[in-house]
């Protein structure tokens, strides 16, 4: 950037010698002729900055106005361009669109360097109009699409524009903030939307500026830790806390470091209690019920448990309508969160660390500007947060570990202003959003040890993708194969027990089908029909072909996977036909669960009481039936020790297949009899239950 400065600051000293040579043999006259205006003399061809033949005329005034912010012309920014980027595509559209992109990243990168700069409403109109260049930026492209009569931005371009200024947006989730701006605009961006947001950031972060001060109040911050976000000064509005029975109402505040709770007294908060989020204390925060005295009945908390408290700690946000209120808090603790588990589980350094804070701090000032300037909340799958949004999209890990190669490139260099591809900074990274948000006028670390024209470009590069980039792109198209799948479960699913175990019967019909034939063998009702199973069954026994049986199950599958896939494209998946059971009513309905209900309990008990015997078999509670129980497990580990495992199993089938033989029957069901009749007269072990101490008491 240095060497931009001194080119700039070159050309002004021999653009004002040239004015006045080229303008002194007309003083005289000038004195005869009126005034131009400011307009006119910024209008005239002598003033403008020449026109770059690749840019279309919109591009052209863009970088016009970008020549006047830099003080540099437009055929010595074209020429810087081509000496910094001598590798770009050539091609006229690519060439045209990066050009626009370096000269925009430079001017976003010295505008953003002004105090107040989200104030400038020049600043938000040439950002925005730089989106629009981007989408036109050739000569020969074609016209701005328009929604209303009025043109717009795309997602494109507001991705590749927007995060070159690290406080409107962030690589990983620019995406998203597209997608809640646009929400009702038919997904393209107005310039009204997106100067209300800019507007909209700019109050919160002056409010979070002016809020809270380490000394302010009861809190008592430390050094680095900045107030975020403030819930229950409202009397309207309070925030409640839980711990066992008892609710107090007070002031919660979410700092970058932790959670802070002022119960209200008379008139005043009480001292604060503290729950850290950046300590290492298996800590958990997630949506719970609450009510009065400890009942689980509104759906409008968080839950706080953690090593350093003794109880769960429920924070209720009550609201009329809705859960929005929790849900936003939920959200911005678990980003605070999951950015100290990250900095721990990668052990960062000091500077590492903040800037990760730094990264949850930006995402927090976005999604309250968004939710303040336009009353609405994006979704938990589709979050502003950026660590929240690695938990929740496919390959979200990926996304994580691309941003810990960056970070772990932080090493004191700075980098270059155009946001360059990685050849001249393989191995250097500047906390570009520490420095942004220290510019701001917030302080997570002290000392950076940065110059003062340390570079504050985002995750951006002139012409081409960075590693962070391509792999946001990459989990955003997973997601939205992941949301196709999910649209198609969603159709398919059906109300009704009854209903639900239609269904279940017909997909497994197949396998009930077999085992229905099966069964019909073992009974032999036709004797050649089961000798002839059996016999074949014990032949591949003998032979040791069962072990092929699935392999070939499987390879048959397989067969039948690509056969479909390659002569079956064309032909849509015809839906599976169920019979729907005859409509029940509600009363109907709560009856069949009762009924399930009651066999599942049913079957339980059964499980219990067999394991309960088999205790008492253990412990010897009967001595005739554990002596018998012995000798048959002595009895059954000699068989397995020196019988061959293949010939168990096909005296165990046989056995099983051979019972309703009209030669065994009778044998069969009187062994039956007497082994159910040795099974009821063995006691089932005693069991005594024991009530939990209470020890909660009411504060």
């Amino acid at each position: 950037m240095s060497g931009i400065q001194e080119m700039v600051a070159k050309k002004v000293k021999v653009t004002m010698i040239e004015s006045l040579i080229k303008n002194q043999p007309n003083t005289f006259r000038s004195i005869f002729q009126r005034k131009k205006s400011k307009n006119e003399e910024d209008s005239s061809p002598s003033g403008s900055p020449k026109s770059i033949p690749q840019l279309s005329p919109f591009a052209n005034s863009v970088v016009a106005r970008c020549s006047k912010i830099l003080q540099m012309p437009t055929e010595e920014m074209q020429q810087l361009f081509d000496s910094e980027l001598p590798g770009i595509n050539k091609e006229p559209e690519t060439y045209s669109r990066s050009l626009l992109e370096f000269i925009s990243y430079q001017t976003l990168y010295s505008m953003s360097r002004r105090p107040d700069y989200l104030s400038d409403k020049e600043f938000r109109r040439l950002a925005y109009d730089m989106m629009l260049a981007w989408e036109c930026p050739g000569s020969e492209s074609e016209p701005l699409p328009q929604f209303d009569d009025k043109k717009t931005v795309g997602p494109e371009a507001f991705a590749r524009i927007a995060p070159a200024c690290i406080a409107l947006a962030d690589i990983i989730t620019v995406h998203n903030l597209f997608d809640s701006l646009t929400s009702s605009s038919g997904h393209r961006l107005h310039f009204l939307v997106f100067d209300k947001y800019i507007r909209s950031l700019d109050k919160v972060i002056k409010a979070t500026k002016n809020a809270l001060h380490p000394s302010t109040g009861n809190l008592h911050l430390s050094e680095g830790e900045i107030a975020l976000e403030v819930d229950g000064t409202v009397p309207t509005q309070p925030v409640l806390q839980h711990i066992g029975i008892s609710a107090w109402p007070g002031r919660l505040t979410l700092t970058s470091h932790a959670l802070y709770f002022e119960s209200l007294g008379v008139g005043l908060y009480d001292k604060a209690v503290r729950y850290d989020l950046a300590a290492d204390t298996k800590q958990r925060i997630k949506p719970e019920l609450t009510g009065p005295l400890g009942a689980r009945l509104f759906d409008k908390a968080v839950m706080y448990k953690s090593t350093s408290v003794i109880d769960p700690v429920f924070l209720e946000f009550p609201e009329f309508k809705g859960s929005s209120r929790r849900d936003y808090w939920l959200d911005i603790c678990l980003e605070v969160l999951r950015a100290h588990k990250f900095i721990r589980k990668h052990n960062l350094s000091e500077i590492q660390k903040s800037e990760v804070l730094a990264r949850a701090v930006f995402g927090i000032f976005r999604i309250r500007a968004i939710r303040e300037a336009f009353h609405v909340f994006s979704s938990h799958y589709r979050t502003l947060l950026t660590f929240n949004l690695a938990e929740s999209l496919p390959g979200g890990d990926s996304i994580l570990e691309t941003l810990l190669d960056r970070l772990l490139l932080i090493n004191g260099m700075q980098r270059d202003a155009s946001g360059s591809p990685p050849a001249k900074q393989q191995r250097q990274s500047s906390p570009n959003f520490l420095l942004a948000l220290s510019q701001l006028g917030f302080t997570l670390q002290k000392e950076i040890g940065y110059e003062g024209d340390a570079v504050l470009i985002g995750d951006v590069w002139v012409g081409e993708r960075n590693p962070l980039e391509i792999v946001v792109r990459q989990s955003i198209s997973d997601s939205g194969r992941a949301e196709a799948a999910q649209a198609t479960v969603d159709q398919v699913k059906v109300e009704g027990i009854d209903t639900n175990l239609a269904v279940m019967k017909e997909l497994l019909f197949p396998f009930l089908e077999l085992a229905r034939r099966i069964q019909i063998l073992a009974s032999w009702e036709d004797n050649f029909k089961s000798t002839v199973f059996l016999l074949l069954f014990c032949f591949a026994i003998i032979r040791n072909w069962i072990r092929f049986i699935l392999p070939c199950v499987l390879v048959f599958l397989a067969v039948v996977m690509l056969f479909r896939r390659k002569f079956g494209k064309s032909k849509p998946l015809e839906p599976f036909r169920i019979t729907s059971p005859p409509n029940r009513n509600a009363v109907e309905q709560l009856l069949t669960l009762q009924e399930v209900i009651t066999q599942v309990e049913a079957l339980i008990q059964d499980g219990n009481i067999f394991l309960l015997k088999i205790r008492a078999l253990l412990f010897a509670v009967l001595p005739q039936a554990t002596d018998m129980v012995a000798l048959l497990l002595v009895f059954a580990a000699l068989v397995f020790a020196f019988l061959p495992f293949k010939y168990i199993i096909m005296l165990v089938l046989v056995e099983a297949y051979t019972r309703e033989m009209p030669y065994r029957k009778e044998t069969s069901n009187k062994w039956i009899r007497r082994a159910r009749e040795w099974w009821i007269r063995i006691p089932a072990a005693p069991v005594q239950l024991v009530k939990p101490d209470d020890k909660k008491k009411k504060s």
